[in-house]
């Protein structure tokens, strides 16, 4: 069982309905073999996004999403994952910049997101050639193109 929890920051004008995150993170979910997760996304402006990503990563400008995953105590078993918090404007901006479908950039965010709510990662090479095609694959059966063609 999935329970998404969507906050808006942002007016809600160009951004996908719930509906398509929940398609996102659950396929995301289904490929990665969950079966049960909860998870809260945030969508925020510019402000809220260059303020967050100072304070958890010291860098001084919003960035497209930002994943916190939970850190639960030893021996307590929850389905919670923990929060991604997405940049309206920076998705908005990256998608025309990349000539991208809005939509499309926004399901990619969501499903890179989640998997480092998973765990995964791509600072090394490896992981990160791992960890794009687990996207690749994600996004191919949501009749999503290749984000990094």
């Amino acid at each position: 069982m999935l329970q998404l929890h969507l906050s808006y920051a942002v007016a809600r004008a160009g951004i996908p309905a719930a509906v398509s995150f929940r398609r996102w993170v659950a396929a995301t979910l289904q490929q990665q073999r969950r079966r049960s997760a909860e998870l809260s996304i945030r969508l925020v402006d510019g402000a809220e996004g260059r303020e967050l990503n100072q304070q958890y990563r010291g860098k001084d400008y919003a960035t497209n999403v930002l994943s916190f995953p939970v850190e639960l105590p030893p021996g307590i078993k929850l389905p919670l994952l923990g929060d991604l918090v997405i940049c309206a404007p920076v998705v908005a901006r990256e998608a025309a910049e990349q000539d991208k479908k809005l939509r499309d950039h926004y399901a990619h965010l969501t499903v890179h997101g989640v998997l480092h709510l998973l765990g995964h990662d791509h600072e090394i090479e490896a992981e990160a050639e791992r960890m794009e095609a687990i996207e690749r694959r994600i996004l191919a059966g949501l009749g999503i193109p290749d984000p990094y063609a």
